[in-house]
């Protein structure tokens, strides 16, 4: 198995790329660019809300992250809005997390799964791992996130792929965010059946990385950074990046970074759709809370500005947010969402087996959020219509 230590092609299979992320990241202008971002005129903004959406630059979208976009987040908000519209359509992709395991080896400072918590463990059976697919299937997904915590012996690539290959028989769109693997280990889930992965840097600024994450695989910030490469050289057709907004004080920092991120992304691996997760940090069952709370208009802002920057970029919002607010956001630019969710093990069939890693604050079922959707006239979409599954096919029909 490949090892972060090793320098060596980063976890690369050969010929390893010239130029990775790692290199874009050393040459950004960060310094410069949170300038703009903190301090930049109103005139400033004026030009990047009216340059071409595929002609904005990094500076514009520093821009638009500045408290003088802030006054004009109407301006921002009918911008992304129309822009969303015209790129995607009415619509939103609806998809649910099914955590497989909590177990996990690694110390974050953040998360309710950290291996020292004295939490009710649980790793899913291949019976209840159906059964919470099935429950899924029946609210009416079709596209599932598999998520484990970071335990190599118990939830490696083999668990995996067992899990995968058990359901791609009846789920049409399966995609995984688990622990980061070489380029080598990512083309055995592709094999199995999985279409994408999601991979939080977490925080790209290296020394908040460095506090948050004290022990374990984890630890090594520059081999978590260049996994979306790999994930993408091997094969995944969806790439997912994002940032836990609040681990690091600045959140201008985070944006600028996952932005620059996600435009590398597009540019060089542009047979992956690339989306990114705007995740406000939530209370964990470790009892942390985050320091540097992100405000809803700040949350607002990003999203405006990210889709400005990002026209085709899929833009992800988790039920980590309050209903109201969420139906708000939903309006601006957000093109995925889930939906009743649980973040512990069998939460779905049996909520009180195990320990979620965060608290949800929007409970609503699937249907709820789809009516409200259907409400504000978006067409729901619940199926990956590329690859439809002989169960799901059926299942579909019987619901009709």
């Amino acid at each position: 198995m490949s090892h972060p230590a090793d320098r060596h092609g980063d976890g690369f299979a050969e010929p390893a790329p010239r130029v990775t992320f790692a290199d874009e990241l050393e040459r950004l202008p960060l310094a410069d660019l949170l300038a703009v971002a903190e301090g930049a005129s109103p005139g400033l903004v004026d030009r990047a809300l009216q340059a071409s959406p595929l002609e904005r630059t990094l500076e514009d979208f520093a821009a638009l992250l500045s408290p003088a976009a802030a006054d004009r987040i109407e301006d921002l908000a009918h911008a992304s809005h129309r822009l969303t519209v015209a790129r995607f359509g009415q619509t939103m992709r609806m998809y649910a997390p099914l955590y497989l395991s909590n177990e996990c080896l690694t110390t974050c400072v953040y998360c309710g799964f950290a291996r020292e918590l004295p939490i009710a463990r649980k790793t899913l059976s291949p019976e209840e791992t159906l059964d919470e697919a099935r429950h899924l299937l029946r609210d009416g997904f079709r596209s599932i996130l598999l998520l484990t915590g970071e335990h190599e012996r118990t939830t490696g690539v083999e668990f995996l792929v067992e899990r995968i290959r058990l359901l791609a028989e009846e789920v049409p769109q399966l995609s995984i965010e688990v622990q980061v693997w070489g380029e080598e280990e990512y083309r055995q889930p592709v094999d199995a059946g999985c279409e994408g992965t999601v991979i939080y840097q977490e925080t790209y600024h290296p020394q908040t990385y460095g506090r948050v994450h004290l022990a374990g695989r984890k630890r090594h910030y520059r081999w978590r950074l260049l996994g979306p490469e790999r994930a993408a050289r091997a094969g995944m057709r969806r790439i997912g990046i994002g940032a836990l907004l609040g681990l690091h004080e600045n959140w201008r920092y985070e944006a600028i970074a996952v932005a620059a991120h996600a435009r590398f992304l597009m540019r060089r691996y542009w047979r992956s759709q690339v989306s990114v997760s705007v995740p406000r940090m939530r209370p964990s069952p470790a009892g942390w809370q985050p320091e540097h709370p992100m405000a809803d208009e700040e949350l607002v802002q990003l999203i405006c500005a990210l889709r400005l920057l990002l026209p085709d970029a899929g833009l992800v919002l988790s039920a980590r947010e309050a209903p109201g607010f969420r139906d708000g956001l939903f309006r601006i630019g957000i093109t995925h969402t889930s939906a009743g969710s649980h973040t512990e093990p069998g939460g779905y069939e049996h909520p009180d087996d195990a320990t979620g890693q965060f608290e949800v604050a929007d409970t609503r079922s699937p249907g709820e959020v789809a009516a409200v959707l259907r409400d504000l006239g978006y067409d729901v979409v619940w199926e990956d219509w590329a690859r439809v599954t002989p169960s799901s096919e059926r299942m579909l029909a019987s619901a009709r």
